[in-house]
């Protein structure tokens, strides 16, 4: 049975890197009717906040990324967080010192500042390593200590990565890499196994800056006697200038794309497809996601982080009633209209104001402006009542209102409205750029706003006859 996992540090906000590495596992454990395990990795005590742990949570279940373990689903092989599973990693840290692949080491930080030193007297290009000097200490002082691995000297790690292929590090390479601090702590190497061969991880799929722990890792799972699991990295997400993507680039958090009014599953898509192709295929439902993955169709060159790739990609959601129905973007979109001061329930919002809005808004945030002038009576102020407050403009909007009264309701369509209004302005010898200001500000408000006929459709009859009558009675004050 597949078994994958995301691990992330509760340390800021979950960031769109973090979530491609989720999404790619998380597609894998669908594909394969697997399992998708949640774990915690909170040892960075001065940096992990209960408030990150639970926006990562929030996160991942906006944008539909369930798990099957976990905090708060719970599990067979919890808990799920790191801080609470600090007794397990001294046991087999005890465990590796007992079978001799790993020993105390009781050098203090002078000690090891004093070696870097003196070998950089001797040799100033010469890369400091761990000089082995508690590897054979046969006694035991009452000091601190951190537990050290046992590395080989001699041999090879070879493992073949579902991503890039063979891969082969000389244990040459390697030193006596810290496991446990002196106070308890994992460091991320020896937690992370510890965990993965607990919880039953079949394959680790993760960034490939990854790649360097990757070797360590497998000289652990080999010490322990598990078996070790596949590997698949993922090429880099890089942010526009070129440099790592992190949660420094605040303009890439998931929250932040979620209060812009994004679609989860577009973000899923977008993040889908950097790194991973399916043939020209670029926009994707996330079922069609699961059926499609493949890690063989991963690329391993680092890409770019694409604003404006994205944008195109969610407004194609946005647009497509195959990947949201309109009774899903009516209720998508309240939560956005709250923050317009506009309290209204998702059966309220005409599907023809849908239609009209839904092809040019790119995201939630322009929709609800947009389809405001349908759900909100027109406060005609500034610019637009100037349009009003034209001299010909009282002629104009009475002989317009006019002719859209004698549309009945049963005619009331588009198609009868562009009609009557090509009809009206031949006869008044009038083009639409001379009769548009007035109309389009009586009927929204707004001196711009969607085609003519199509906002007396979405009003409907009564509401737009209401509007022009309104606009009429305003002109008349003045």
């Amino acid at each position: 049975m597949v078994r994958v996992r995301f691990a992330p540090s509760p340390t800021g906000y979950l960031h769109i890197g973090g979530v491609r590495t989720a999404l790619f596992n998380w597609l894998w454990a669908r594909k394969n009717k697997g399992a998708f395990v949640l774990r915690i990795e909170d040892t960075d005590r001065e940096r992990s906040t209960a408030e990150s742990k639970q926006v990562i949570l929030d996160s991942l279940k906006w944008l539909g990324i369930d798990w099957d373990e976990g905090p708060e689903v719970g599990g067979p092989n919890g808990p799920y967080e790191q801080t609470a599973r600090l007794d397990l990693y001294r046991a087999e840290a005890e465990r590796l010192i007992a079978e001799k692949k790993a020993f105390r080491c009781f050098c203090t930080k002078e000690d090891l500042e004093r070696a870097r030193e003196e070998l950089k007297a001797r040799d100033p290009k010469a890369t400091f390593r761990y000089p082995g000097t508690c590897r054979d200490r046969t006694d035991h002082p009452d000091l601190p200590f951190v537990v050290r691995f046992r590395a080989p000297t001699e041999g090879t790690v070879t493992y073949v990565d579902k991503v890039f292929g063979e891969v082969k590090t000389p244990n040459s390479a390697q030193q006596d890499f810290v496991l446990l601090r002196s106070d308890g702590i994992p460091l991320y190497n020896f937690g992370a196994v510890v965990d993965d061969i607990a919880m039953g991880i079949t394959l680790v799929a993760r960034g490939r800056d990854h790649m360097v722990n990757t070797p360590p890792q497998i000289l652990l799972y080999e010490a322990f006697g598990a078996k070790v699991p596949e590997f698949a990295h993922l090429p880099m997400m890089l942010a526009p200038n070129g440099e790592k993507l992190s949660k420094r680039h605040g303009a890439v958090s998931v929250t932040e794309y979620r209060d812009q009014g994004y679609l989860p599953d577009a973000v899923l898509n977008y993040l889908a497809r950097f790194g991973w192709s399916h043939g020209d295929k670029e926009v994707f439902s996330k079922a069609e996601l699961v059926q499609a993955f493949d890690w063989n169709a991963c690329g391993r060159p680092d890409g770019k982080f694409d604003p404006k790739k994205f944008i195109a990609i969610q407004q194609e959601h946005m647009k497509s009633k195959l990947l949201s129905s309109d009774d899903d973007y009516a209720r998508r979109l309240v939560p956005f209209l709250k923050k317009e001061g506009i309290d209204v329930e998702p059966g309220a919002i005409s599907p023809k104001a849908i239609a009209v809005v839904r092809p040019r808004a790119k995201t939630f945030v322009e929709a609800a402006k947009a389809i405001e002038i349908f759900v909100r009576e027109p406060e005609i102020a500034g610019e637009a009542r100037a349009a009003l407050d034209a001299p010909e403009a009282f002629t104009i909007l009475d002989g317009y209102a006019a002719a859209m009264t004698a549309v009945g309701p049963a005619e009331w369509s588009r198609e009868s409205l562009e009609k009557a209004t090509k009809a009206w302005a031949e006869a008044a010898s009038l083009t639409p750029k001379q009769f548009g200001p007035a109309v389009r500000v009586a009927l929204t408000g707004r001196t711009a706003s969607p085609g003519l006929e199509d906002v007396l459709d979405a009003l409907g009859r009564e509401r737009s006859l209401s509007r022009l009558e309104a606009a009429l009675g305003l002109r008349k004050k003045t």
